[in-house]
């Protein structure tokens, strides 16, 4: 009974900031590299950034320095704050386990994250 559940998205100018939310349920989610991704519109998804279970992070380089991604094992949630927000963050943001170097599955619905003046 594997649960993605993503929030936080939403509408927001050039320079703004959001702070997504994403549910991790039925797992144990203490043992996982966790991710976000993005898909744009007419692009491949995207992994924009992990935490480790160790708490090491990795960012897609367009994002360093913006994009800050936590976890609240004992919540079993996942966050990703972002700052200084550009046209070209506009995607449909994803959460999800990443197990040899990808997405485990399934995808939750995603949460809308759309920067435009």
């Amino acid at each position: 009974q594997v649960q993605l559940v993503e929030s936080g998205g939403g509408l927001v100018q050039p320079g703004g900031s959001l702070r997504l939310s994403c549910f991790a349920g039925g797992v144990i989610m203490s043992f996982y590299t966790m991710g976000w991704y993005r898909q744009g519109p007419g692009k491949q998804r995207e992994l924009v950034a992990s935490i480790s279970d160790g708490g090491v992070t990795d960012y897609l380089d367009s994002v360093k320095d913006r994009f800050t991604i936590s976890r609240d094992n004992a919540k079993s949630m996942v966050y990703l704050q972002m700052n200084s927000l550009k046209s070209e963050d506009t995607a449909v943001y994803f959460c999800n386990w990443i197990v040899r170097g990808g997405p485990r599955g399934p995808w939750g619905q995603g949460t809308q994250v759309t920067v435009s003046s």
